[in-house]
């Protein structure tokens, strides 16, 4: 049989296949063909499963994972080399920011749209929470949103709690496979309740001490909506590191620097310190964010994960 991974827990996988769901658990073997991800199925993974129809729960087993159209993936938040496959075969992610409670920092932000440039997904930025801000930090808000907005992000100032722009983000979403992301406490469950309020997905208040999100969320999993709606939502993601890419191949999933790369003296210009640079010159200007140019020198430099 054919289906589609609705959930992943880490040992049982939830597989839907026509209108039945499947718990599902994985064949041994397939972690030794070459997955090197602590989760080598995914929610929106394409699998084929057998069913065993001796069993009265009509448990199956994951024999085949199909190719990928794309995956959103970041380095494991330990030390280790280990990766995690957030979801799979998404048509466009929603990134929820928050300026405070808990606050999202641009290299987060960079991090996180660098991947999904990597594997052509589309990206919208929410910035969320707009009820709770003072006037200073609304301008804040609007600052950092000018900046992506430039660059050619799509961006909307919600409050998943008030239901402010909740409906745009809705009509975004139909005949499409959304993937909520975010720290802990963005408000992806909230928001998600607020398209759906039949979800009635877990919510908790950030932790004063640590203005931390609280983790309500601790497994991905999809929810099919009315008007071919469906959700990804995920567990608060702490730190984002970048997988698989070469420091030559950064600055391409950088909008703003791959427009201008052409035009520096050199053809392998590293845009840190050589001279005639155009991107160096556009930050000069003005016209490339000083904190986008900084995400891009801090991931050429680093080669451990980022932790917020």
């Amino acid at each position: 049989m054919e289906g589609v991974v609705y959930r992943s827990t880490g040992s049982w996988y939830t597989v839907k296949s026509g209108d039945t769901f499947y718990p599902c658990r994985m064949k041994g073997k397939l972690r030794l063909e070459g997955i090197k991800s602590t989760n080598p199925v995914a929610v929106g993974d394409r699998v084929h499963f057998d069913l065993n129809k001796k069993d009265e729960a009509l448990n199956g087993v994951i024999t085949e994972i199909f190719p990928r159209q794309n995956y959103i993936v970041r380095k494991s938040v330990n030390l280790s080399k280990q990766t995690h496959i957030i979801a799979a075969n998404i048509d466009q992610v929603f990134l929820m920011i928050t300026h405070n409670n808990p606050p999202t920092s641009p290299v987060f932000i960079d991090r996180f749209l660098i991947t999904a440039e990597a594997y052509q997904i589309p990206a919208v930025l929410l910035f969320n929470k707009w009820d709770a801000y003072t006037e200073t930090e609304k301008e804040a808000v609007l600052e950092v949103k000018a900046i992506y907005e430039a660059i050619g992000y799509e961006s909307y100032i919600i409050s998943a709690l008030k239901q402010q722009e909740t409906q745009t983000v809705k009509e975004k979403m139909k005949g499409k496979v959304s993937m909520f992301a975010g720290h802990s406490g963005v408000g992806k469950s909230t928001l998600a309740n607020a398209i759906a309020p039949g979800l009635n997905l877990k919510t908790a208040a950030i932790s004063t001490s640590h203005q931390q999100g609280q983790h309500t969320t601790t497994f991905a999993e999809m929810f099919d909506l009315d008007e071919a709606i469906s959700i990804i939502d995920t567990p608060g993601i702490k730190g984002f590191g970048v997988v698989d890419m070469q420091a030559e191949e950064i600055g391409n999933y950088f909008p703003e620097i791959f427009a201008r790369k052409g035009a520096c003296k050199f053809n392998n210009c590293s845009h840190l310190n050589e001279p005639q640079c155009a991107i160096i010159d556009a930050v000069d200007r003005e016209e490339i964010a000083l904190s986008r140019y900084q995400s891009y020198c801090q991931l050429l430099e680093e080669d451990t994960t980022y932790r917020s």
